[in-house]
């Protein structure tokens, strides 16, 4: 015997009826990003290598030690295409942008949904093929629009009935005013040196702003010490962060300020923010976003303003169970019983005709050496699929040109009334009384 093959580690299969709750959100999203006039953007899995170092940064954990990167000998002459399974989308959605001259005609908001991955210790919420769903606005300046990607996800959230979640903000500012409290923050740290652990000590002098994000409970009381960046915003900077306050209190969406809240990616100034919840363990944040003016030009097109978040779907559909959100699976109209494989041929005939109608009908199948299963077995199926109705396509109906409707659910089933014969030669006639009738 063979042995068996099994899913690669930390890329899971998604199953139903599973599955039926990943088409819930996806389908919420769409139906909001539509009413907020966000349009679908579909970018491939696989980019060169050097859009996520020069998109991301180089000097990041996702660039240094997570992205799955091979060679490609793709080129006609030989040549080694080096390809990096996307780890985010922003970084390809801003490719996208630039390569298609999608700002000809001014800003654009883009949303998108799919797989990710990352080299990663799988756990809960962290797997190594993970997928997210982002919104991003590109070609706008104003506070505005990073309070609109903000209020948009705070809808999503009402949609999908989520309420253990709080909104953490901060400022980066721009590069010179992160520049200058760099470098009070490496002499900060300077100063307490003997305190750091071993990460803190590498990012000292090539990233030290992500020291602030740091985990190691040993570290917090150093870092509740540390410079302030928004100590050191300008009037433009500190005016775009009072301009999205405001905004977010106008409409009732309770924040934080987190002054150390600075994002595991360098393209971001300005305006950054999470969501985060306590009921997820580790894996807290749910969505995260912010603006990155400067990528547009970093990655060779003309300059332009942005702003964007992910949020990633594992968690939040995690959230969604942890809250005991209700969710119905969707069931099948109607389970279509037949008892003698002569009459299978009317049966598919129904079966489709009323599917065209837009009834959703199951078909028993699977006959095997002994024939049909049994009229019990059947309807035993037929009441584990939830379906509110069963077609009977008995010998005595098939003969009178019928099939017999029982119902299986609703208060004509508690009444115990019985089966009501349908014609087989106008099946559209009363196709839609299975559809509205409980």
């Amino acid at each position: 015997m063979r042995e068996k093959i099994t899913a690669v580690k930390g890329m899971n299969d998604i199953l139903p009826p599973e599955s039926a709750r990943w088409e819930w959100l996806e389908d919420k999203v769409r139906s909001l990003m539509a009413r907020y006039s966000y349009r679908n953007i579909r970018t491939p899995i696989l980019e060169h290598t050097q859009l996520f170092v020069r998109g991301i940064g180089e000097v990041t954990d996702i660039v240094e030690k997570e992205m799955y990167s091979f060679e490609d000998r793709s080129d006609k002459h030989g040549g080694h295409a080096h390809l990096t399974m996307r780890p985010e989308n922003t970084a390809s959605v801003v490719r996208a942008v630039i390569e298609h001259n999608l700002l000809y005609d001014g800003g654009k908001r883009f949303f998108y949904m799919g797989p990710m991955f990352r080299r990663e210790r799988p756990q809960r919420g962290r797997y190594r093929q993970f997928h997210q769903i982002g919104a991003e606005a590109l070609g706008f300046a104003g506070p505005e629009v990073d309070a609109e990607l903000i209020l948009l996800a705070a809808a999503l959230w009402r949609e999908l009935g989520l309420v253990n979640w709080r909104l953490e903000i901060n400022s980066l500012g721009q590069p010179e005013e992160r520049s200058r409290h760099r470098a009070q923050l490496i002499a900060y740290l300077e100063l307490h040196a003997e305190s750091l652990d071993d990460e803190a000590r590498r990012r000292l002098y090539s990233n030290p702003l992500r020291i602030l994000d740091s985990k190691n409970p040993a570290l917090q009381a150093v870092l509740e010490g540390a410079p302030r960046l928004i100590d050191f915003l300008g009037a433009a900077s500190l005016a775009h962060f009072e301009s999205l306050k405001a905004i977010l209190d106008a409409n009732a969406i309770p924040w934080t300020l987190n002054h150390r809240l600075v994002r595991g990616l360098d393209y971001y100034n300005l305006t950054v923010f999470e969501f985060v919840t306590d009921r997820l363990g580790a894996q807290g944040t749910i969505c995260a976003g912010g603006r990155y003016d400067f990528l547009m030009a970093q990655m060779g097109g003309k300059a332009a303003p942005a702003v964007g978040w992910a949020l990633g779907v594992e968690r939040v559909l995690d959230l969604v169970k942890a809250q005991g959100v209700p969710f119905a699976l969707v069931a099948p109209d109607a389970y279509a019983v037949v008892p003698d494989t002569a009459a299978l041929p009317i049966a598919l005939r129904t079966l489709q005709l009323l599917r065209s109608a837009g009834v959703s009908v199951q078909m028993h199948a699977g006959a095997g050496t002994d024939g049909i299963r049994s009229m019990k077995s059947q309807f035993k199926r037929a009441d584990a699929s939830g379906a509110r109705f069963a077609l009977i396509f008995g010998v005595d109906e098939v003969a009178r040109n019928c099939v017999a409707v029982k119902p299986l659910r609703g208060d004509m089933a508690a009444e115990g009334n019985g089966q009501v014969p349908r014609s087989l030669s106008d099946v559209l006639a009363w196709a839609d009384t299975l559809r509205v009738q409980a």
